[in-house]
């Protein structure tokens, strides 16, 4: 009895943490300008595009949409010009073809529409959809543990939306609260593989230390390397949105650790998964004998496991690496521009912190789950 409540315990403190994050307020709804507006899906009856003007590669002007409204308040009223503004940005400006759904704002007093914008495509039928079949194939493949894993992915989205961006928003320091997140979210992910149990507090430790190492490596060379958090896509709209007070160097900092930690969870869980599987194959083995293969397991484990953040990071760079190319720039002033020496930062020394998971976590692992072979009998 005592095994499945230890077993079961952060399956049920999950799900009311879940609960919890669903319905607790963030303090930013309800902003003014979106009172007296309704976002709702709609179909693209029309498109009248006379009014676009294009030169070479550039659309600028406005398409104007008949659309009818297909939920909300005004449900089956038909809109004769909803406007879709073209700026010129491949980036941002969408054009919309008859047939399409799309999302549209409207504003209205009473029950009469003032006016109507194209904001962009209906996506969110789609996005159900895919996270569906990923819950499914997740479920199916990976069974109760992949039901864990299920709850862990989205307990970490609601308390980045819940609780992180909150928290920098109003000033709170983003190191600090950075890391009682990972702390928090660590224990809660890792207890879903264990249960809270020696394996649980030996790996959570390792992710910890990774994480402080990381920390100590992205500021020293953030600041080093001259980097204003600025160089975050869309840090300074939130300068001109009223939060000139937030301190972006601070947010770009906590964002190196926080973005590595994911893969310092799963190197840290690898690695005690092992050790915990010597020990009870060999309950005499001694401390020094099992962190030196939880050491030797660990090494196996970094070739491959760091070059998990360059990949991601250079995935989500690689039009920028292309123009470089193309343009012909030389390697040291590509060294040299800001935004790259951030994305250096952002991988090495996210690395830095994930190589320290490893020796960490043996010595932790070793220490914490070697007791006079009982907690080998114990977990067995």
């Amino acid at each position: 009895m005592k095994n499945k409540l230890k077993e079961h315990a952060p399956v049920i403190a999950g799900i009311i943490l879940i609960l919890v994050l669903i319905f607790i307020p963030t303090g930013f709804e309800g902003a003014r300008i979106y009172q007296g507006t309704e976002r709702v899906p709609a179909r693209v009856i029309s498109t009248d595009d006379t009014q676009i003007v294009d030169n070479g590669l550039i659309r600028t002007g406005e398409q104007s949409c008949e659309v009818e409204v297909l939920k909300g308040k005004f449900k089956g009223r038909s809109i004769d010009s909803a406007v879709n503004m073209l700026t010129g940005s491949y980036e941002n400006d969408k054009i919309f073809a008859e047939g399409d759904k799309a999302l549209i704002i409207i504003s209205y007093r009473g029950d009469e529409i003032l006016s109507a914008a194209m904001i962009d495509h209906y996506r969110l039928d789609f996005e159900i959809i895919l996270a569906l079949i990923f819950a499914a194939v997740l479920i199916i493949t990976a069974g109760k543990t992949g039901f864990r894993s299920l709850l862990s992915f989205i307990i970490t989205i609601l308390a980045v939306w819940k609780a992180v961006v909150p928290l920098y928003l109003k000033g709170i320091d983003p190191i600090i609260s950075g890391a009682v997140f990972i702390t928090l979210l660590s224990v809660i992910i890792i207890a879903m593989v264990y249960g809270f149990d020696r394996r649980c507090f030996a790996a959570t430790a390792g992710v910890l230390s990774g994480v402080m190492v990381a920390l100590f490596f992205g500021a020293v060379f953030t600041h080093l390397f001259k980097i204003h958090g600025a160089v975050m896509s869309m840090s300074e709209s939130l300068l001109y949105c009223g939060y000139g007070n937030l301190n972006l160097t601070s947010i770009f900092t906590a964002s190196i650790f926080i973005g590595s930690s994911g893969a310092m969870m799963d190197l840290a869980v690898d690695i005690t998964s092992a050790m915990h599987e010597i020990i009870l194959k060999k309950p005499s083995i001694s401390t020094k004998e099992l962190i030196i293969s939880g050491m030797n397991i660990g090494k196996a484990a970094m070739g491959t496991i760091s070059t998990t953040l360059l990949l991601a990071y250079t995935g989500s760079c690689i039009a920028m690496l292309m123009v470089f190319m193309a343009q012909g720039t030389p390697l040291v002033n590509i060294l040299n521009y800001k935004y790259v020496a951030a994305e250096i930062v952002h991988t090495v020394a996210g690395s830095i912190g994930l190589t320290a998971v490893a020796p960490l976590t043996a010595v932790l692992g070793g220490t914490v789950l070697t007791h006079s072979g009982k907690t080998a009998e114990s977990e067995k």
